[in-house]
């Protein structure tokens, strides 16, 4: 009998490519005749240097990422570009429009504050609007022309929502700051609509520890030299991302997925295959004749991170012991919202959202 196909739905640390996995298998002993593993290897040698080259090179391939702006590949997680965004850009300025939209906006906005004289200004709260069912149109933001930056986190993971279409600010308002840990290089975007896009490794691209920040040049003449260098763009820039050591090995395990996104046809056939797999998702949902329920507005439904449940917590709690014995893992919703997730993020294949939903099918059978 040949063994369950084991899918992981986790919304991060999250699945990657088996491909990925093997080749870092193979090479873990002895990456490309060296005779010792990238975990081992100095992250200034020429070999580590080579890697982070090409995996920024890959990356701006991937993103069609402008001359005018630098990318680092930092540690910390995206939490911690909360406040180092606003430590980096917010000299000078009273004021910075903050957008929530879900869980992980809600506290970058209680956290921005904290090493900062700037006020963070509420912009838009999705939460007080629509209680996180839907999401406040771009044209209803309350920004100021004199502030520092808008920041937004484009997907909600928890909550599961999306801007579908990616917000875009006129060329005289400031800067647009996303958190883009959920989505990045899961669609193609105009990376020169935004100041700062910043990502955790760990959801779309690779191992948790690394943590890209793709910024416009120009915004690093706002670094002060009164920030320390370990949070300083401009320190990080300047000595190529090597003022303390990176997180090697992430750096190297995110260099191979974004090769297999080459191999797999870009950003642009991730797309295709991503939306194919929400839309096939969300239609098993709908179909349910209400046995699962999805309360997003069908505008903002996030196409990473499928939330759902069936109204009834026992069922639910069942559906996901279930689940985990049919090689499902890891659907529980997030621990304040209850219910299931599916994260269906690049690495998903269509096929394990097909067996997803297979299990739906027969689970509604079974107890609807």
């Amino acid at each position: 009998m040949l063994p369950t196909p084991i899918y992981n739905f986790s919304a991060g640390p999250a699945i990657l490519p088996e491909s990925v996995l093997r080749t870092a298998q193979s090479e873990m002993f002895d990456y490309n005749g060296t005779g010792f593993s990238v975990m081992t290897m100095s992250h200034r040698s020429d070999v580590f240097m080579s890697i982070l080259y090409h995996a920024e090179q890959d990356l701006r391939q991937l993103m069609n990422i402008p001359d005018n702006y630098k990318v680092l590949f930092l540690q910390g997680g995206a939490s911690s570009q909360f406040n180092m965004v606003v430590m980096n850009l917010a000299n000078g300025f009273k004021r910075v429009d903050s957008v929530i939209t879900g869980n992980w906006s809600a506290i970058a906005h209680s956290q921005m504050g904290k090493l900062s004289d700037a006020e963070i200004h509420l912009a838009a709260d999705g939460g007080a609007l629509f209680n996180y069912t839907n999401l406040p149109p771009v044209n209803s933001w309350d920004i100021g022309k004199d502030s520092a930056f808008v920041h937004f986190v484009i997907n909600e993971t928890v909550h599961g929502l999306q801007y579908r279409e990616v917000p875009k600010l006129g060329d005289d308002m400031p800067p647009l700051v996303c958190d883009m840990s959920s989505e990045i290089l899961s669609r193609r975007i105009n990376v020169s609509d935004f100041g700062v896009i910043y990502a955790g490794a760990q959801k779309n691209i690779g191992p948790s520890g690394a943590t890209i920040v793709i910024i416009r040049e120009d915004l690093l003449e706002r670094c002060s030299d009164r920030i320390p260098d370990v949070w300083n763009y401009k320190s990080h820039i300047e000595r190529q991302g090597m003022y303390n050591t990176p997180a090697t090995y992430p750096i190297y395990i995110s260099g191979l997925v974004f090769r297999w996104l080459q191999s797999q046809g870009g950003v642009e056939q991730m797309e295709t295959i991503n939306t194919l797999k929400a839309k096939t998702l969300y239609e098993a949902i709908d179909n349910s004749g209400g046995f699962y329920i999805n309360n997003v507005h069908p505008g903002a439904r996030s196409k990473m991170n499928v939330i759902f449940h069936t109204g009834n917590k026992e069922l639910d709690e069942l559906f996901a012991q279930e689940s985990t014995t049919r090689g499902l893992r890891l659907l529980r919703g997030y621990k304040s919202m209850g219910g299931m997730r599916a994260s269906i993020y690049n690495a998903m294949t269509l096929q394990g959202v097909e067996a997803l939903i297979d299990f739906m099918q027969e689970f509604q059978r079974r107890y609807g």
